[in-house]
């Protein structure tokens, strides 16, 4: 992780911190405590993980250093909710988080509190700038863990038998979006010589540094992403039983896992249904959302059957660092990919790309890899990004659980090839 030179005032980060340590609470307010303890698959982690996780972030690498006096709140929790910070203690295998039925859940809010009561004194005491670029740094670590607070919990109620939802539609629910997406339309863009990364005016990660310049050809991308009605036809068409469609590992990865649809769908009387967080609903309600919870090797897949492909990472920052970040976010509080807002109510006349951030993180064709001049920052914080840079791909543009104060065109996701638990989508490159 990396935090870009200029920094915010001390009040925007203490405003940020106070906002981003009160809406993870409140994601677990539909929550039950044994919700909260299932970890459903080995690469998820219980909420209640998640809620010690990101307090022991603050004070192992803001209070503990920088806060003179600082008492830890329990000797064991250091070790007990480390990640992988393998220069920082050991720690518990990832797949044996759900065993920790203790400490109790009222001892992590008790925790919670301890940590944030220390980290507003600390910005109380007129701080020194590397305070302030830590606790920023921690409230975007916390937002991360938001989104996989609510993919986690996803997947956890999909393997309910029950299928519970996390919350029931709004009233506005149909309402809040189009019904429909419009036909696809793909947008010409002239290629060139173009800067890629951060320009290091606001915070950042380290992998999206340094900034540096990439030479593209002309290209054209879709302007919204593929729905799910057309990978419906994808799978209609033999899609996955094609393996002149597939790279090799995708193949067998499918045929190993035995794949035959988008992670969530589940047939039903010769058709699909799709589990959301607001709960199941049929393809037939769901077929002009974007198509999400894909692999890499799926998306790839459809595109060739397409006769298309996925654009490269920075295709894509080239096409969106101009436009603004909006979208069906986290904050819009929908929970679910949604139709694009069709082309010709754009309010400019001019043609844009749709959906370029939320609803579905978009796979490209890109392996996860450092720019160059990258540099990770000094000792156990440096062990975050740069140490995951062999066998991912990259992901751009955010879904629709990802804070809308989180995203930016420079950002990059990255998840092993074959990951589905994440909404992630398609959008089409020529």
């Amino acid at each position: 992780m990396s935090i870009a030179p200029e920094s915010h005032a001390q009040e925007q980060i203490a405003n940020r911190f106070c906002s981003v340590r009160r809406r993870t609470l409140a994601l677990c307010e539909p929550l039950t405590a044994e919700d909260m303890m299932v970890q459903s698959l080995p690469e998820a982690s219980p909420v209640k993980w998640h809620l010690a996780h990101t307090a022991w972030f603050f004070e192992s690498f803001v209070l503990g250093p920088l806060l003179p006096g600082y008492r830890l709140f329990r000797a064991d929790f250091p070790w007990l909710f480390n990640s992988y910070y393998q220069s920082f203690s050991q720690f518990p295998e990832k797949r044996l988080r759900a065993s920790f039925s203790r400490p109790p859940l009222d001892d992590i809010l008790l925790y919670r509190k301890h940590v944030d009561d220390a980290v507003e004194r600390l910005l109380e005491s007129d701080p020194d700038p590397e305070v302030l670029r830590r606790i920023e740094l921690g409230a975007h670590h916390e937002e991360q863990h938001q989104e996989l607070l609510l993919t986690d919990i996803l997947h956890a109620f999909f393997t309910n038998p029950l299928r519970p939802a996390y919350l029931d539609e709004p009233a506005d629910y149909g309402r809040s979006r189009p019904a429909a997406a419009s036909g696809t339309l793909f947008l010409p863009f002239g290629g060139g010589l173009r800067q890629a990364g951060s320009a290091g005016h606001s915070f950042c990660f380290d992998n999206e540094l340094a900034r540096h310049k990439v030479w593209l050809e002309p290209y054209a991308l879709a302007d919204r992403l593929v729905t799910c009605g057309e990978f419906a036809a994808f799978i209609e068409d033999g899609g996955y039983d094609r393996a002149e469609l597939w790279l090799s590992a995708g193949w067998d990865a499918a045929r190993n896992n035995g794949w035959r649809a988008p992670l969530y769908w589940t047939p039903q009387d010769a058709n699909w249904t799709l589990f959301t967080l607001r709960g199941e609903k049929p393809l037939a309600e769901m077929q002009h959302a974007p198509v999400s919870h894909v692999s890499y090797y799926e998306a790839d897949a459809y595109a060739r059957w397409a006769g298309k492909r996925l654009a490269t990472e920075f295709e894509w920052e080239a096409a969106a660092e101009p436009e603004p970040v909006q979208g069906n976010l986290l904050d819009t509080g929908r929970l679910a990919p949604a139709a694009a807002t069709p082309t010709e109510e754009l309010p400019d006349g001019e043609l844009h790309l749709r959906q370029l951030f939320g609803d579905c993180w978009e796979w490209t064709a890109s392996a996860y890899l450092a720019y160059p001049g990258f540099k990770a920052l000094p000792g156990s914080l440096g062990e975050y990004n740069g140490k995951f840079m062999s066998g991912q791909m990259v992901l751009r543009g955010g879904s629709c659980v990802t804070p809308a104060a989180h995203i930016r065109p420079s950002y990059r996701n990255f998840f092993p090839p074959e990951t589905r638990w994440q909404f992630s989508g398609i959008r089409l490159a020529v």
